[in-house]
């Protein structure tokens, strides 16, 4: 295989074009770190840069232990079988090295920042690579899959103040967490008949698929609760809160497009609409602490 075949498979193992789901986030925990002010506030360019790439290397870390995890599943399910490593594109012994080199890439990108992210980068590989495992044991897998995704925000809030983590953070972890798991659940509907046949512990396949979509959308419910407050706690502004609003809106359109009965729209939900959540709520964030908001709330 030439170079150019190799790069493009690996980036279909790790869904490269995903990055943009916890990019934003990671990005939004560095900015509020920074706090609002009356003037241009950013986080140092250096801090950004690294914790882009620890951000991608992690996160490609996580998709290819999925990958080398679930290739026994994969190689069943009709949905997973032009997965690379499936196929063949790409062999075990090559994903075990693309592990590695991303382990280190990540770790590196975290003494970067600072001695915190360094000596906490370990947890996060880790748990990054606990998730893979957790739909052969429990339903909960779903919100576990969140909780990684979830600590985008704190790594971010890390990377700029390591000595201190906020409440903005924290509440944004758990909106996150909920964000990713209600429409990991959507996502997972459409495998419901394959993963009650191999007694896989998805919530569609423990539940069945109204109540799985139920489920869903009261933890979405959650999280347009959650974000709103993230502002209250960072003293963002009116723009902010209307990106809440916003955020709101988007995530009953998403339960709008999906119904028991109808489940072909879940890829419009799952990626485009979603990738519009992260950029929007970092985008939020960025007008109300460096441009200044005119409007500043406090909780």
């Amino acid at each position: 295989m030439s170079f150019y075949s190799d790069t493009k498979a690996v980036c279909r193992m790790i869904k490269i074009e995903h990055s943009v789901f916890a990019l934003p986030f990671a990005f939004t925990g560095a900015f509020l770190a920074v706090g609002p002010g009356p003037q241009w506030r950013v986080p140092s360019w250096r801090t950004m840069i690294a914790l882009t790439v620890a951000m991608v290397a992690v996160r490609s870390f996580a998709m290819a232990y999925n990958r080398l995890a679930d290739l026994d599943i994969d190689r069943l399910n009709p949905r997973t079988q032009n997965r690379p490593l499936v196929t063949g594109e790409l062999s075990v012994a090559f994903t075990r090295r693309f592990l590695l080199l991303c382990a280190i890439i990540f770790t590196t990108a975290c003494a970067a920042m600072n001695a915190t992210c360094l000596l906490l980068s370990p947890v996060a590989l880790i748990w990054s690579a606990f998730y893979s495992h957790t739909k052969r044991f429990t339903p909960l897998c779903h919100y576990v899959l969140g909780s990684v995704l979830g600590l985008a925000p704190l790594a971010g809030w890390l990377a700029v103040s390591p000595t201190h983590l906020g409440y903005p953070a924290v509440l944004l972890f758990f909106g996150v967490t909920l964000w990713v798991a209600g429409f990991d659940i959507l996502y997972a509907c459409q495998d419901v008949d394959f993963d009650k046949a191999q007694g896989l512990h998805s919530l569609p396949a423990h539940q069945g698929v109204p109540r799985a979509l139920f489920t869903a959308a009261l933890t979405h419910a959650c999280t347009a609760m959650l974000f709103p407050m993230v502002g209250l706690a960072a003293g963002q502004g009116i723009v902010a809160l209307f990106v809440s609003v916003v955020v709101g809106g988007v995530l009953v359109w998403e339960h709008k497009l999906i119904s028991a009965d109808d489940l072909s729209r879940i890829n419009v939900a799952f990626f485009t609409l979603n990738g519009v959540i992260s950029a929007v709520v970092f985008l939020g964030a960025w007008a109300d602490l460096v441009l200044g908001s005119p409007w500043m709330l406090s909780l």
